[in-house]
């Protein structure tokens, strides 16, 4: 009974008045049923990488994990050694590739770097 048939004794019944109805929707179960478990964007899990970077070819494989949503940690020692020159193309080319991305890079120390997609930010 509405509160105001309780005071005014009568009038407009409860039934009389249009009741909104609503559905319940659970969120975390809808997301879970669109991405399988192993997706690094599965809800509680973050997927990060380690990485090597041995050559420029290698940059592509590293750039799919960062779309596909992974934080990568790059270690770049390898190519450092190699070839001073084919590294600064493969980071000029991960840096370009990522900050359109919106994501970010980082290096850490003088042998790492760190490249996150678009929903993760590093701070500095």
């Amino acid at each position: 009974m509405a509160w105001r048939n309780i005071f005014s004794g009568g009038g407009e019944s409860e039934s009389d008045t249009p009741e909104e109805g609503y559905v319940e929707v659970n969120v975390m179960d809808s997301m879970e049923a669109h991405e399988p478990e192993s997706s690094p964007r599965s809800i509680g899990k973050l997927g990060i990488k380690i990485e090597k970077l041995n050559d420029f070819a290698d940059s592509d494989r590293i750039l799919r994990h960062i779309r596909e949503g992974s934080i990568v940690f790059l270690r770049i020692k390898g190519l450092k050694e190699k070839d001073m020159g084919e590294l600064k193309r493969a980071v000029e080319k991960l840096k370009k590739s990522i900050v359109a991305n919106s994501g970010d890079m980082v290096g850490v120390e003088q042998d790492w770097l760190i490249l996150t997609p678009g929903y993760a930010a590093i701070q500095r």
